[in-house]
């Protein structure tokens, strides 16, 4: 078993003060560097996302710039590159990353498995190249890219598990919603506390993921 960590979209833009900002989400940036420093060295690839959108346009209609944003799929100017509002959060120490993927170049792209690093490599080609069989999910935003990104792992066969307590979401209502689609899907949802013990144990015979110890209820706010 090979396991990666996901950091995903712990910027500017998308903490308080950012022109999308989470409450909560300075506050998880700190937390996920306190994580990292005591768990950091025990994955075999740690992978942070930034959304990374082209200035001077759109965004194939992401940004509402001839109307109100919707804040469903239409939003504020954010995260556009070069700018101060796309770096990552300074609380985020960024030392233990392996790879930096950047998304939404010209799209909207709420998943990671939307970006590529700086050498062209996708998501899929940098799990196959290191073995990755297991991925961890923490940052922002629980009910958007987290959500995204949790199922598109699944979808690429991976084991999957959300860190609750290292997630912040745009809206409790919505983030609620999204912790009980991930859970019924097969994401094991676990606070980071209770690592190591709550693992996913793969099926011999269906190869499907699942977690007798995981809490995969949504009874919980992010």
């Amino acid at each position: 078993m090979s396991r990666a960590l996901f950091i995903i979209d712990v910027q500017n833009d998308f903490t308080e003060g950012g022109a999308l900002g989470v409450e909560g989400g300075a506050a998880t940036a700190a937390r996920i560097s306190e994580y990292l420093a005591e768990h950091g060295a025990g994955y075999d690839l740690v992978v942070a996302s930034r959304d990374w959108h082209n200035p001077d346009e759109h965004n194939d209609g992401h940004f509402a710039t001839e109307s109100e944003p919707d804040y469903i799929t239409t939003w504020p100017v954010h995260c556009v590159a070069g700018t101060p509002g796309a770096e990552y959060h300074p609380a985020l120490d960024t030392s233990h990353v392996d790879a930096h993927i950047r998304k939404g170049q010209g799209i909207a792209a709420y998943s990671i498995f939307e970006g590529t690093d700086d050498a062209g490599d996708t998501i899929a080609d940098l799990l196959t190249r290191h073995g990755i069989t297991d991925i961890d999910l923490v940052g922002i935003a629980t009910d958007y890219c987290v959500r995204a990104s949790a199922l598109d792992a699944l979808e690429h066969g991976q084991h999957v598990r959300v860190l609750r307590d290292l997630v912040a979401g745009v809206d409790e209502t919505t983030s609620d919603a999204a912790i009980a689609e991930l859970g019924h899907a097969g994401v094991a949802i676990v606070d980071s506390g209770a690592l190591p013990a709550a693992t996913i144990v793969a099926s011999p015979e269906s190869g499907e993921p699942g977690d007798a110890d995981a809490d995969t209820s949504a009874g919980m706010s992010a």
